[in-house]
């Protein structure tokens, strides 16, 4: 909890007001048993009415006064929970915002959104209650034992006897639920994930015939929450019936007590009365003590929670210096590098540059990429094609930073990617990645991510570019149709273009296409990819495909094969000399396999091989 005090203190003053008005509220309560007192012994004891009437409107006085306090005291210790909660909240969305992939990979969105939403309002609502209630309880349990010595020190022994063991009780429960609740929480992550899963994927589960085994992993997962809430249940409940036997038996020993000293002449009746509703206060008290105790128990495990996504590092580092970029462009000018064994000058007109780079996944046994060298002139056209799980997205994933090497570097225009200052190399970059992802708003506050500054000509410009001109010509509003999250009320091959629009809006110099072309039709493949070959200025190109026809026309292929680089070249070249291209091209286009004479073990050995690498081709197609 110390580690989100920062979010609270400009909040100090309603931090402060709040349990102070709560204060002044406790000390009206604690003087109503003693007014009531009096009305007994004196007024009611000596039938004097006007007596009577006169400290019932004290006793209203008194009431209306403690209500108030109790209302200002709620108001400054919603404003300032609410306020913090809110902080909090935006301080983690600005956070997970800096993170790198490989941080929001490990923590894994439904434990973010968790953490987010029920983490930070359990927070919230810990700090209400604590604003209110955890100077009150004690302050009244203290004041009541006072008050009690002031009418019998005798009686008001029991108090003290009594007090102290609901204490060791109320807090031994609190020290075992604390690490209970964090299980809890984390139960609750899992069942928050296999809710999203099944939510999301809910048509391919229908289209297996899966609901059946979606709702017994459901179960599973809800069964395990089920049971941990349960045992936290059944021991946050003891402390109830605890605190009342030992509060009702201290109750009798004071009646059983205080009748005694009344009959002896050492108490009035008023006086009984007041040490009882003292008593009484003090079970309310505690009962609402050992209900906060619980509260905060969630909050502070919520809380480790929280800060421990706030705690979280970013992997990358960013420069900040605009100078800094100057400098990096001078010497990459004057550097000389080392590829293939020659030394070479820099050449200014590289676009992109890899040497030697090796990545690995956080947690991966092996590396998803090893040892990839290879240079991308501006203005050049870049096929990336292998089978599924060859590297092909992951190399793409380096350009803009999304992830860092562990070895070697990935250079953009003749600088390193990471001594780009943060935003500075997105800038330059367009990625559309396989998953087409439109957002809640209109086709133009869409497209607009690209360049807020886009007039509605360099919008229509990226759209006809795309191919989706007849798209959005068709929609009610044209670029002020309303696209509904995730773009619901749109096709695939629909999203597909007006994605690539949007990356084209911010005329990148270089652009990523990860697969984005899948769910096009052949005709308006092929006019997109002409579009995008006549793009005006030197823009750099990736297309990364399943299909030789994607990229056979671009001015290097590189072939994935098992995270290395199984050969670069165009398609003459690849077809003379990488054997992995060669049977990935009969695999699509069989018809033109040479007829070599061959025996039937090797043919075999071929077609195998050959059937392989066309379904890995179909897999990756599909997806």
């Amino acid at each position: 909890m110390k580690r989100l005090e920062k979010f609270l203190r400009p909040y100090r003053r309603e931090s402060i007001l709040a349990p102070l008005f709560k204060l002044l509220e406790v000390v009206f309560d604690l003087m109503v048993p003693v007014v009531v007192a009096q009305i007994i012994d004196v007024g009611v004891a000596k039938n004097d009415y006007g007596y009577i009437v006169e400290m019932f409107f004290v006793l209203l006085l008194m009431a209306a006064v403690g209500l108030l306090c109790s209302f200002t005291a709620q108001f400054f210790a919603a404003k300032a929970s609410v306020g913090f909660a809110t902080s909090v909240r935006q301080a983690m969305f600005d956070h997970i915002q800096g993170l790198s992939f490989t941080e929001l990979d490990t923590l894994g969105t439904d434990t973010l959104i968790t953490r987010l939403t029920d983490d930070v309002n359990q927070v919230q609502n810990g700090i209400n209650m604590g604003l209110r209630l955890l100077l009150r309880s004690p302050f009244v349990v203290i004041g009541a034992m006072v008050m009690a010595f002031t009418i019998n020190v005798r009686c008001a022994l029991i108090f003290v006897v009594t007090v102290p063991i609901l204490f060791v009780v109320v807090f031994s429960i609190m020290l075992i639920s604390i690490p209970l609740f964090k299980k809890v929480q984390a139960g609750l992550d899992c069942v928050t994930g296999l809710t999203r899963e099944n939510l999301t994927g809910i048509r391919v589960i229908r289209a297996f015939c899966r609901e059946e085994q979606s709702v017994e992993e459901f179960e599973e997962g809800n069964r395990e929450l089920t049971r941990l809430n349960e045992f936290v249940g059944r021991i946050s409940a003891l402390l109830n019936p605890l605190t009342y036997v030992l509060i009702n038996g201290a109750t009798v020993l004071l009646i059983a007590h205080a009748g005694v000293q009344v009959n002896i002449g050492n108490l009035q009746q008023g006086q009984v009365v007041a040490l009882y509703n003292y008593m009484a206060q003090i079970i309310v008290e505690l009962i609402k003590l050992a209900s906060l105790i619980i509260t905060l128990n969630k909050s502070m495990a919520c809380a480790d929670r929280v800060a421990g996504i706030l705690d979280v590092k970013s992997s990358m580092e960013y420069k900040v210096a605009a100078e800094q970029m100057k400098n990096e462009q001078i010497n990459a000018d004057q550097r000389k590098y080392e590829t293939d064994g020659e030394n070479d000058q820099a050449d200014s007109n590289l676009a992109v540059e890899f040497n030697h780079v090796t990545f690995t996944y956080e947690g991966a046994g092996a590396s998803s990429l090893s040892d990839i060298t290879f240079r991308a002139k501006k203005g050049q056209t870049i096929g990336i094609i292998g089978g599924t799980g060859s590297g092909k997205s992951t190399l793409v994933s380096l350009i803009p930073r999304f992830y860092d090497p562990q070895e070697g570097t990935v250079k953009v225009n003749g600088i390193n990617a990471k001594d780009y200052p943060q935003g500075e190399l997105c800038s330059e970059i367009g990625v559309v990645q396989q998953r087409s992802i439109l957002f809640k708003g209109s086709i133009r506050d869409n497209l607009k991510w690209g360049n807020d500054q886009a007039s509605d000509e360099d919008l229509w410009k990226a759209i006809t570019i795309a191919q989706a001109k007849d798209v959005v010509e068709a929609k009610p509003g044209k670029l002020d149709f309303e696209v509904e999250q995730n773009g619901r009320n749109l096709s695939g091959g629909q999203k597909q273009r007006l994605t690539i629009a949007r990356a084209l809006v911010s005329k990148p110099e270089i652009l990523i296409l990860d697969d984005s072309l899948s769910a096009l039709d052949f005709a308006t493949d092929a006019a997109l990819r002409k579009a995008i070959g006549e793009l005006e200025g030197n823009v750099t190109t990736f297309l990364v495909s399943q299909r030789i026809s994607g990229i056979r026309q671009a001015d290097k292929i590189l072939v994935m094969e098992d995270g290395e680089l199984a050969g670069q070249g165009t398609h003459e070249e690849l077809m003379e000399t990488c054997e992995t291209y060669q049977e990935i091209y009969y695999s699509q286009f069989p018809e033109e396999r040479p007829a070599a004479v061959k025996s039937s073990k090797e043919t075999g050995k071929d077609l195998d091989k050959a059937d392989k690498m066309t379904e890995k081709a179909e897999k990756g197609a599909a997806e």
